[in-house]
C-alpha cells in the first residue's frame, strides 16, 4: 500500500526514509446518481481520476431499469478503459437521491419518495447480472452525505469538527457532520416545512423547502411569473438561461420575474439554513450541487444576510456560509470514499473470501471452544 518516496537528510542519526501511499495498489468506483445524468468514476488508491463515463437520464430519468442499466454499463466501461482488474477493486460507491435503508437480506434498499422510489432494492438489483465478482462490495447511500464525505474530507470542510454541507439540486438535501456522527449523516432538510399550506414538493407535502428552493421549483415559479425558460432542454441549461435573463452579461434590462423569484429563494434558503444553524449550531456551511455552484458566489451574501436574520444571533455569529471547493464531481469523490474508508477501517485488509467446500476439522474444534 506504500512505496518509499525518497529520503530527507538528519541533524543527526540515520536520514529519514519518505513514503507515500502506492496509487496503484487499489482502485475504487464512485457513482453519482444525478437528475440528468449518472456519472461513473474510476480513482486509483490516492483518489486520481483514471477513466468517467456519463450516462443521460432523459426523459425517463428515474426509471429504476434505466438507471441500473447506466450504472451496470457505466462501471464496465471506466475499468475496461483502464484497463483494471474488476476483482481487484476495493468496492463501488454509490450516491442516490433518498433514505438508504442497509437490510440483512436485500443490502441497501432507496426510499426515493421524491422520485417514485419505493423501497428499490437498488444493491441486489445491481448484483443480479453483474459482470462483477461477488467479492466487490456496493457501497449505496444518499447522496447528500457522499458530497458531505467529500467536503469534510478534501473540500472545504477540512479541519472543522461540525459542519453541515448542502446539496442543492433538482431538490435540496444536507449531510451532518459533528464529532458523534464523524463520517456524517443524511437528513432530509428538504422536506423540512417552511410554509403552512404552501407550495405542493415533489414529495406530494405542502410547504417543504424543496418547493421553494430547489431548482426545479424555481424554474416552474419563474415559468408561472411569465419568464421563458428554453424548451426540450435539461435543468441545468434552463437555469443558465434564468441566470442569463437576472443577470445579463451585456448590461441589458433584467428579466423582472427571474430577477424576483431568485431573489424569493435565496430568502427561503437563508431561512433553510437558519435552522440547520439553530439546531446544530455548525462551524461552518458549505453549498454544493450542480445549482448551488451555478448560482456561485454572487448569489451568497443575499443567502448569508437572510439567514443571519432568521437565526439566533449567537449560532450566527460562529458559523461561516461557503460554497464547496469540489466542484461537480464531488458526489463521485464522495461516493468512491465509502469503499476507501472500509478498507482503512479493516487496516488495508481486502476482505476474504470463503473457502469453498466444508471448514476444516481444526477450525470446527476451535469455533466449539471460543468462549460465548
Amino acid at each position: 500500500l506504500v512505496e518509499e518516496a525518497g529520503s530527507v537528510d538528519s541533524d543527526g542519526g540515520r536520514p529519514r526514509t519518505l513514503l507515500r501511499v502506492a496509487s496503484g495498489s487499489g482502485h475504487m468506483i464512485g457513482v453519482d446518481v444525478g437528475e440528468t445524468r449518472v456519472r461513473i468514476e474510476l480513482f486509483d488508491l490516492t483518489l486520481t481520476e483514471l477513466a468517467r463515463a456519463e450516462r443521460p437520464l432523459g426523459q425517463r430519468r428515474y426509471d429504476v431499469d434505466v438507471v441500473v442499466g447506466h450504472i451496470r454499463d457505466g462501471v464496465a466501461e471506466v475499468t475496461e478503459t483502464a484497463g483494471v482488474d474488476p476483482g481487484r477493486l476495493l468496492g463501488v460507491g454509490i450516491g442516490v437521491p433518498g433514505i438508504v435503508e442497509h437490510t440483512p437480506d436485500r443490502g441497501a434498499v432507496v426510499h426515493g419518495q421524491t422520485i417514485g422510489w419505493d423501497a428499490v432494492p437498488l444493491e441486489e438489483l445491481l448484483r443480479t447480472g453483474s459482470r462483477f465478482p461477488d467479492t466487490v462490495r456496493w457501497f449505496i447511500d444518499n447522496g447528500a452525505r457522499t458530497l458531505g464525505q467529500a467536503e469534510m474530507w478534501f473540500g472545504g470542510g477540512r479541519g472543522a469538527r461540525n459542519a453541515v454541507v448542502v446539496l442543492f439540486g433538482s431538490g435540496v438535501g444536507a449531510c451532518l457532520v459533528t464529532p458523534e456522527v464523524e463520517h456524517g449523516r443524511a437528513v432530509e432538510w428538504g422536506h423540512l416545512t417552511v410554509r403552512v399550506r404552501g407550495r405542493r414538493c415533489r414529495c406530494g407535502a405542502l410547504g417543504c423547502l424543496e418547493a421553494y428552493a430547489g431548482a426545479e421549483s424555481l424554474l416552474e415559479r419563474w415559468r408561472e411569473e411569465g419568464g421563458r425558460p428554453p424548451a426540450d432542454t435539461d435543468e441545468e441549461t434552463a437555469l443558465t438561461a434564468m441566470l442569463a435573463a437576472a443577470y445579463p452579461a451585456d448590461g441589458s434590462t433584467a428579466d423582472p420575474a427571474a430577477l424576483a423569484v431568485l431573489e424569493e429563494t435565496a430568502e427561503y434558503l437563508g431561512a433553510g439554513l437558519s435552522d440547520l444553524i439553530n439546531l446544530f449550531q455548525p462551524e461552518r456551511i458549505l453549498i454544493g450541487g450542480w445549482a448551488g455552484l451555478q448560482l456561485g458566489a454572487g448569489f451568497l451574501p443575499a443567502v448569508r444576510r437572510h439567514a443571519a436574520a432568521y437565526a439566533l444571533r449567537h449560532p450566527a455569529e460562529q458559523v461561516t456560509i461557503d460554497l464547496g471547493r469540489l466542484g461537480p464531481d464531488a458526489v463521485t469523490v464522495g461516493a468512491a470514499i465509502l469503499p476507501l474508508a472500509d478498507f482503512f477501517a479493516r487496516g488495508g485488509r481486502r476482505p476474504e473470501t470463503a473457502p469453498e467446500g466444508p471448514a476444516p476439522a481444526w477450525r470446527a474444534v476451535l469455533e466449539e471452544r471460543a468462549p460465548r
